[in-house]
């Protein structure tokens, strides 16, 4: 994989990521390594994603997430041209 990212330290963050085993844990572990808006952030790109994924407007995004139109053309950058990850989530939290 070429990541930009990629590091011994992202590789160790994210290997302690994969040692969580539930919500509480994942609760714990971001409310100490995050900032409130950081994690915030997170979780509405993630819907960002869902709802483009669902073919909504930029308009209808950004009145239920809040987010910018340009955090919104930026995740949908990364659904048409990225490293196919909120794709793979995406996909998975459907199945589930």
């Amino acid at each position: 994989m070429n990541s930009k990212i990629r590091d011994e330290y992202t590789d160790k963050l994210f290997e302690a990521i994969l040692l969580l085993e539930n919500i509480e844990e994942c609760y714990k572990f971001f409310e100490d390594i995050c900032t409130i808006s950081e994690i915030k952030a997170l979780a509405q790109r993630l819907e960002v994603a869902k709802m483009l994924r669902q073919k909504k407007t930029y308009t209808e995004i950004s009145e239920k997430t809040g987010a910018s139109t340009a955090t919104i053309s930026r995740v949908n950058r990364c659904l048409l041209y990225g490293a196919d990850g909120y794709n793979m989530i995406l996909d998975r939290l459907d199945k589930k």
